[in-house]
């Protein structure tokens, strides 16, 4: 079931989120719910925090499960 949230926040960032958001081709929406998952997920293993270098990469590389298949997705994206 989704909800509807409203978030007050400064006009900079509002516009700084919708940049990042057409670049990543997430919504405002997904990427809040994403952040929202990745708070979830540090509580869920205590002594444990994901740098925020490495929490910018989550999602980034859908269905990627093993190093072979990162390799093919950058000789993809580099051809």
């Amino acid at each position: 079931m989704n909800t509807k949230l409203t978030l007050r926040l400064d006009d900079q960032l509002i516009l700084k989120a919708k940049r990042y958001s057409h670049r990543s081709g997430k919504s405002v929406s997904q990427l809040v719910a994403d952040y929202f998952s990745l708070i979830a997920a540090d509580e869920e293993i205590p002594g444990t925090e994901i740098s925020p270098r490495v929490r910018s990469l989550i999602g980034g590389f859908k269905g990627a499960t093993t190093e072979d298949d990162y390799r093919r997705h950058l000789e993809e994206k580099y051809r």
